[in-house]
């Protein structure tokens, strides 16, 4: 059974008439890529951004089309909330979805890490009222689980 990435290009190579050649000289991508992204069983890791703009291109299609194919064909469900007006963030919606493939240690990390970015963002923006990370912290929470295997949040004071 094909994955929807596969769907995707197959369909469109017959509807046009293109050769995996064809698109990867539109795209700018090589033919070699187009040709796994077409017929490889199994999408082990999502495409990088500039590949799924290549076969977008190469396709002419909508990015987005072509990124939800390939994140389907990967195991991964795209969930794009956009306020009118402005512009769905790919690598957010790639961070959301994923989070439901980690497993429950790395989730924690996970967790350890956006609370202590929090954190440090909050800190910055009420003692500068710039919101502009200085890059100084020098000792976060992920630092400290990473480092030590403790997670800060169940660690004793």
């Amino acid at each position: 059974m094909a994955n929807a990435l596969q769907e995707l290009v197959k369909s469109r190579l017959e509807q046009q008439g293109w050769s995996y050649g064809d698109v990867a000289r539109r795209g700018g991508i090589p033919r070699s890529t187009v040709h796994h992204l077409a017929t490889a069983g199994r999408v082990t890791r999502m495409p990088q951004q500039a590949t799924l703009e290549g076969l977008a291109r190469g396709l002419e299609l909508p990015l987005d089309t072509v990124r939800r194919a390939a994140a389907e064909a990967c195991g991964i469900h795209l969930y794009f909330e956009e306020t009118p007006g402005t512009t769905a963030d790919p690598e957010v919606a790639t961070l959301i979805a994923s989070v439901q493939r980690l497993s429950p240690a790395d989730l924690r990390h996970v967790t350890a890490l956006v609370e202590s970015l929090l954190r440090n963002t909050h800190t910055t923006d009420t003692d500068t009222g710039t919101g502009t990370d200085t890059g100084t912290d020098t000792g976060t929470d992920a630092d400290t689980t990473r480092e030590t295997g403790t997670d800060p949040a169940t660690a004793p004071d």
